[in-house]
């Protein structure tokens, strides 16, 4: 059995065989160097931004290089999610629809350590086969030894408990992709983001995706605004969270069913 692929190669059953054992699944040359260089160029007024805030509001340590909620009208992002690149395995780990729960991203500079190099998974409760949360990276560059590919303790999945240190670097393997590629991982796996010894940045992007009924880290239907939603496609709307809203007034929650905030098809 194995986790690597080819984007074009991939399917539901090897998908399926490679999360439940490994926890993680590698497909390699998903996205056209084009679009990972529109990506890349975005991030860097993104990220002057968000640095300015981090340092304005006191929480800037341990947070460098780290770009959080990138959803926005006019980056890279609807274009991103318009794609739907993994849509048929990231519904098959649900069984069923799901929502954007973060689009984040990192620029893992030469010896900088933010939080995501410590041992950590993505979420805080291990929920162990009930599936609530997946996460995608998506590599801006290509990850290899030299420049902190991610650590991942196959089949850690499946267990509470953290990994001692020495344990977790001696027996965990390492994301080795090229530029383009995506990551999937069962949200419950051990992992860590590896250290960077050359002169250029690691870039990626971070993706989770949850079920409906969980909240998103930001209201990203809120903050786009609720007509800009009539704009976009029904699958965008759906990942985007436009169909899982919670009403803020009566009547908002009074509603003929087809214009509910939450829609009855979202689990």
């Amino acid at each position: 059995m194995k986790n690597i692929f080819t984007y074009a190669e991939r399917t539901l059953n090897g998908f399926e065989n490679a999360i439940d054992e490994y926890g993680w699944v590698v497909y390699e040359n998903a996205l056209e160097p084009e679009f990972v260089d529109k990506i890349n160029s975005d991030l860097v007024n993104a990220y002057i931004l968000r640095r300015e805030i981090q340092e304005k509001n006191g929480i800037s340590a341990n947070m460098d290089g780290t770009l959080h909620h990138l959803l926005e009208r006019d980056n890279f992002a609807l274009s991103l999610l318009q794609k739907m690149y993994c849509h048929e395995e990231v519904t098959q780990y649900f069984g069923g629809k799901y929502i954007l729960n973060g689009l984040n991203a990192v620029i893992h500079l030469k010896h900088e350590h933010p939080y995501l190099s410590n041992i950590h998974r993505d979420v805080r409760t291990f929920t162990s086969a009930i599936k609530l949360q997946a996460q995608m990276i998506i590599t801006l560059d290509d990850f290899n030894l030299l420049n902190g590919a991610t650590y991942f303790l196959s089949g850690s999945h499946k267990t509470a408990q953290k990994p001692d240190e020495s344990f977790f670097y001696n027996y965990a393997d390492r994301a080795i992709a090229p530029q383009g590629s995506i990551i999937l991982l069962d949200s419950n796996i051990w992992h860590a983001a590896g250290e960077n010894f050359t002169t250029d940045p690691r870039r990626a992007l971070t993706l989770g995706f949850t079920r409906p009924f969980l909240k998103q880290q930001m209201d990203y239907p809120r903050f786009l605004g609720y007509d800009f939603g009539a704009t976009l496609s029904p699958e965008l709307r759906q990942v985007i969270g436009y169909n899982a809203r919670t009403p803020e007034n009566l009547n908002e929650y009074y509603q003929p069913v087809h214009l509910r905030m939450y829609q009855p098809d979202q689990g």
